[in-house]
Formats: structure tokens, sequence, C-alpha cells
């Protein structure tokens, strides 16, 4: 069963929605600045899930560069 994020980009991948994937993909990286910077808390999970989504993010944007040269 695909996750939440998963979902999202493969909406915007049908939509050809470059820029949301980007939007979406620049707040996922300012997150983890944010959270990386924390010392005050263990946010390694949510660091780690933030990384993965940008992985998810980054193949969708991936997909859209494909589908634009075929």
């Amino acid at each position: 069963m695909p996750n939440a994020i998963e979902l999202i980009v493969d909406g915007y991948v049908r939509l050809n929605n470059r820029r949301a994937l980007n939007d979406l993909r620049m707040q996922r990286r300012k997150l983890a600045v944010d959270l990386k910077a924390r010392t005050d808390f263990d946010v390694r999970a949510a660091v780690q899930q933030i990384e993965e989504d940008i992985i998810v993010i980054e193949a969708g944007l991936a997909r859209l560069d494909e589908a634009a040269t075929s």
C-alpha cells in the first residue's frame, strides 16, 4: 500500500505539475535542515522519513523528465 507522499507525488506527476513537486521537495529539504539543527530532541527517525520523502519526490520529477523526452 503506497504511503501518503507516494500518492501525492503520483497525483502531481499525472497532472504534470513540476512546480508543485519542486515546492514540495524544497519544503521537505528545509524541514530536514531545521530538524537537523535541533539538539534538544532525538529527531533521527523524522529526518530519515523526510529524506525518504525527498527520494520519492525526486523519482516523480525524474518521471516527468522521462515523459518530456519521449
